[in-house]
């Protein structure tokens, strides 16, 4: 079996007439074969193959590279799948070379035509190899170097070949960035998960690999004996343990782009999880996207991986900061079938960090009390949670609540239901319980797993069909045992139920032979993280938000036979389908100020799941801006375009939006809830779309609802506002000074509406004169000034734009040391604080500072920005604020 990602086929390779194959070999006998390819109008790639020798053995290679032959450039090696060899990464090679890389590829030892035994990425062997391959790099005229013998290089691969740029970067300090995919942290834990015996991805591997004849000794004895035996032992562990990247974890502190697989039962996320935390820990730069498919199959979203590997490449090895690389962690989700095709639509959800496996703990009860179940003799017929390697197409079925491929045979599971769930509910991450285990034998091997059951309660659904194997140890007595279920991205729906099973046995595991009896007893809740912070980039569009455009178009065409118009609304512009705001060149003049404009060539952009402050003092053109952007009032010049669509008075896409500006008015005798009520009718629109309870639960106001809105606070009357705004719960909400009148306990229950509503991957733009609030409550900010844009960017990056740092110390620093630093060539001053010291550059460089604060021994833990948003507002607009 094929342990590697899911490829185009490649083209056939035509004969050769004798002639031409004499002139081959004639070329090998020197330095090796030249190819120039060319597709289209693409830039000429040209290829060498060669075989270079280390340590007795033949390393195939082909060697890519494009552009002008003398120009330096940045190397990159790409590594294969286990059972493949370097023609499988020759489409991602010839795409890097086009893009200003040099480009090298070779066939591991055992496959294609490198020579040797298979040593599962030895680092004498395999890994010694990687090492020989930088050193030859180093010797081409066209590579960059960092130094004499040191080239920039990075590392990729999927597999084998994303364990080996691991590997590498650890023993080799010349590797300056990686972007490993669906590969392994630690070998042991993934072929011997809590001491159980993965007995059909292990026998794949040796499959794979030509049989055990192809290993190496050591490695064909070890896995003979675990075979046999069905329980690994504790050398088989140090032997895969000492070839696993988590035996040089604490080296490897490279930036690294980290890409795992949902549909994958040989690499679960768990090891994704393991690594990008140790990178993290390391201080490198970590990003991490789980990807749809995996080793079981599956959309391995090929293209867009190539382009975030390259994207990653372009940022640590060109050094190009304009480069973008992606969020920090990004996981694919299904969105639907695609009609014409059958293929499951994905849609991307993100976070501005990694949230890890346990992130939003979410307790759901379980009933059952304890259950009695059998490990049959011989551990057969055993249950199915999937088969490895080929149920890929069913997990991707699986996450639309769709059919499923498990089995658990009677008594030999026991199965424990939650209630209906009252609301929909994201599993992100691995879910969590605690039982008590007791067994007529003293080792017991068990496999845990959650279902998401239909209302029915006949239909359930696996998760990507995965499992989570533990062997307990000294059971006979019973033993409480926290079980740590498989890492999963999933939605369950309200009116579904949870299913946790324990199972005797499993088709991918090697259970006792010997029969048995368990007994399984919950002792605490099913803990399941929901990750809040992970919004999605598109989010599925209500039936409504479609219908009450149509509605609004037949109503224009009227419009336009009976009436004229004196412009014609451009089309959509289907590039920006998903983007909930663009701005381009906005301009407005009133008529009795027309000596200068109140909003002037304004250009931004604002992403789903933003909540972005508009800043500016008075008189910055703000209101104005909102004004235009809800049609209000007609801009002089540029463009408005709300999910693509230009924006008019009246445009159907202003359905998607809401907006609080300038207060809103009620009825004081009517209650909060008849007012939402009776606005909702004046719109036309039908009452099940106005999704009044949705947003009456994200604004908050709780039984005040039923009270007449006279006896409402003003912080009340603010939340009532909102709630109007957010009926129907549109795309876009626009908020105009949200917070005015409020004292500070009804502003923090404002800033958490806010943040909510834009956690369901909407998008919230808010004008506030409040800094602090903004900097607390805000993802990204639109700074103006005299109607012109000054800076626009994520809240972080705007804050920690200035000139003064934060040096913090291990310990206090000495009234001498701070002296003797505010005495430095480029540092305007320097003072002690809580935790180190402020200095305030004056021309000199952060890394000139940090290695001057290393020769004056200051003990220096970290260095950072030190500025409010406070601070730098009033530095971009000059203190006129």
């Amino acid at each position: 079996m094929d342990l590697r990602l899911p490829r185009p086929p490649a083209a056939w390779l035509h004969g050769r007439r004798l002639v031409a194959t004499l002139a081959v070999l004639l070329v090998l006998i020197g330095a090796g074969t030249w190819t120039a390819v060319a597709t289209g109008g693409e830039p000429e790639v040209r290829r060498t193959d060669q075989l270079l020798r280390h340590d007795g053995v033949r390393i195939d290679t082909s060697y890519f590279t494009s552009g002008p032959a003398g120009e330096k450039r940045p190397a990159v090696l790409l590594g294969h799948g286990f059972g493949g060899s370097k023609d499988d990464v020759r489409e991602q090679a010839e795409q890097l070379a086009r893009e200003g890389y040099a480009v090298l590829t070779w066939s591991a030892r055992g496959f294609g035509r490198t020579t040797g035994k298979i040593g599962l990425n030895d680092p004498k062997a395999e890994v010694a190899d990687a090492s020989r391959l930088i050193d030859w790099l180093a010797k081409r005229p066209e590579v960059q170097l960092d130094k004499g013998g040191d080239p920039r290089v990075g590392m990729s691969g999927a597999s084998y070949g994303g364990a080996v740029a691991l590997l590498a970067a650890g023993y080799d300090k010349r590797v300056d960035a990686i972007a490993p995919q669906i590969t392994y942290w630690n070998l042991a834990d993934a072929l011997f998960p809590d001491g159980v015996f993965k007995k059909l991805w292990a026998g794949t591997f040796f499959s794979a690999g030509g049989g055990c004849k192809n290993f190496e000794k050591q490695l064909c004895e070890m896995y003979e004996r675990v075979a046999v035996s069905g329980k690994p032992d504790d050398k088989a562990r140090d032997l895969l343990e000492a070839r696993s990247p988590s035996a040089v974890g604490s080296k490897i502190n490279v930036p690294s782009l980290i890409v795992q697989g949902q549909t994958d039962s040989l690499f679960p996320l768990g090891q994704a999880d393991t690594m990008a935390k140790t990178i993290g820990d390391n201080g490198a730069p970590v990003a991490v996207d789980w990807i749809s498919g995996g080793h079981d199959g599956g959309d391995g979203e090929q293209d867009r991986i190539t382009g975030r590997v390259g994207a990653w490449f372009d940022r640590y090895l060109k050094e190009d900061t304009s480069a973008d690389t992606g969020p920090a962690f990004r996981v694919s989700r299904a969105g639907g079938v695609d009609s014409t095709d059958g293929r499951t639509q994905l849609r991307g959800a993100t976070d501005s960090a990694y949230p890890g496996l346990d992130s939003g703990d979410r307790a759901i009860a379980l009933g059952g009390g304890t259950r009695t179940f059998e490990n049959p003799a011989g551990a057969g017929p055993p249950a199915i949670s999937g088969v490895p390697g080929i149920t890929g197409g069913m997990t991707q079925l699986s996450a639309l609540g769709i059919g499923g491929l498990s089995m658990d045979f009677p008594g030999q599971h026991a199965r424990f239901d939650s209630q209906p769930l009252d609301r929909d509910l994201r599993i992100t991450g691995s879910p969590t319980v605690t039982v008590r285990v007791e067994s007529s034998r003293e080792d017991a091997v068990l496999f845990g797993k959650v279902y998401d059951v239909g209302p029915k309660g006949t239909e359930q659904v696996l998760p990507s069909q995965l499992v989570t194997p533990v062997r307990v140890a000294d059971a006979g007595k019973g033993k409480d045992v926290e079980l740590t279920l498989p890492a999963i991205d999933h939605e369950v729906q309200a009116g579904h139920r949870l299913r946790f099973v324990v199972s005797a046995t499993d088709l991918g595991y090697a259970s006792p032979a010997e029969p048995a009896t368990y007994k399984v007893t919950p002792q605490s809740d099913l803990h399941v993280p929901t990750a809040p912070s992970v919004t999605n980039e598109a989010t599925p569009v209500p039936a409504w938000v479609w219908i009450a455009p149509l509605g609004a178009a037949a109503v224009a065409a009227g419009l336009l036979v009976t009436a004229r118009r004196r412009t014609a609304s451009p089309p959509p512009d289907p590039a920006l389908a998903e983007v909930p705001l663009q701005i381009t060149d906005l301009s407005k003049k009133y008529a009795k100020k027309s000596e200068r404009y109140a909003v002037s060539d304004l250009s931004f952009r604002v992403e789903k799941g933003q909540v972005l402050g508009l800043l500016g003092p008075n008189g910055a053109g703000k209101t104005t801006t909102l004004r235009m952007l809800m049609g209000l009032i007609r801009p002089d010049g540029g463009e408005i375009r709300v999910f693509g669509h230009a924006i008019r008075p009246g445009a159907p896409v202003l359905s998607r939006v809401g907006a609080f500006v300038e207060g809103a008015g009620f009825l004081p005798h009517l209650s909060g809830r008849e007012n939402l009520e009776l606005y909702w009718q004046a719109t036309g629109r039908p009452a099940e779309d106005a999704h009044i309870e949705e947003a009456l639960e994200i604004a908050g106001l709780g039984d005040a609802l039923s009270r007449a809105v006279r006896t409402y606070s003003q912080g009340m009357r603010q939340r009532l506002a909102i709630a109007q705004a957010m009926l129907g719960l549109p795309d876009l909400l626009i908020l105009d000074e949200p917070t005015n009148g409020l004292d500070p306990p009804q502003i923090r229950e404002m800033r958490e509406v806010m943040i909510r509503y834009a956690a369901g991957g909407r998008t919230v733009i808010v004008s506030s004169h409040l800094l602090a609030e903004v900097e607390q409550s805000c993802t990204h900010l639109v700074v103006m000034d005299r109607g012109r844009l000054v800076q626009a960017g994520p809240v972080a990056e705007i804050t920690g734009s200035g000139e003064t740092l934060l040096v913090s110390t291990e310990v206090p620093p000495q009234e001498a040391l701070v002296g003797k630093v505010d005495a430095l060539p480029g540092v305007g001053s320097a003072v002690a604080v809580d935790g180190g010291m402020l200095v305030r550059l004056d021309g000199a460089s952060v890394p000139v500072l940090l290695a001057e604060l290393i020769r004056l021994d200051v003990p220096v833990t970290a260095v950072g920005p030190h500025r409010r948003l406070e601070d730098a507002f009033l530095t971009l607009i000059g203190g006129s604020a």
